[in-house]
């Protein structure tokens, strides 16, 4: 079965750092994009960034381009977002998930989802 499971969440302020890991099973990273998402109370789930498992290959949301890094480890097979300068426009629930086919990054492209891991962005 598919499963993907999202830690490291939390309530940071301004300008800190959080990192991210999503935890997968069921299925070989290296060979499916996943893909960073959030959803903002109020706000449409939108894609972060998203990365090749075989490549490397990344990209990201204008908004937090320069200050989230994205990265994989095929070995453990999990995937990381690195947050730093967080600002409080990031504050959402984060969702970890693995594509359909293909490499974008639109939620209705992914498949399979993680729970979710809240981070909070607020002094």
């Amino acid at each position: 079965q598919v499963q993907l499971v999202e830690s490291g969440g939390g309530l940071v302020q301004p300008g800190g750092s959080l990192r991210l890991s999503c935890a997968a099973s069921g299925f070989t990273l290296a060979y499916y994009a996943i893909g960073w998402f959030r959803q903002a109370p109020g706000k449409e789930r939108e894609g972060v960034s998203c990365i090749s498992g075989s490549d490397g290959s990344a990209i990201y949301t204008d908004s937090v381009k320069g200050r989230f890094t994205i990265s994989t480890d095929n070995v453990k097979n999990t995937v990381y977002l690195q947050m730093n300068s967080l600002k409080p426009e990031d504050t959402a629930i984060y969702y970890c998930a693995k594509v359909r086919s293909g490499y974008g990054c639109y939620p209705l492209e992914y498949d399979h989802w993680g729970q979710g891991t809240q981070v909070t962005v607020s002094s």
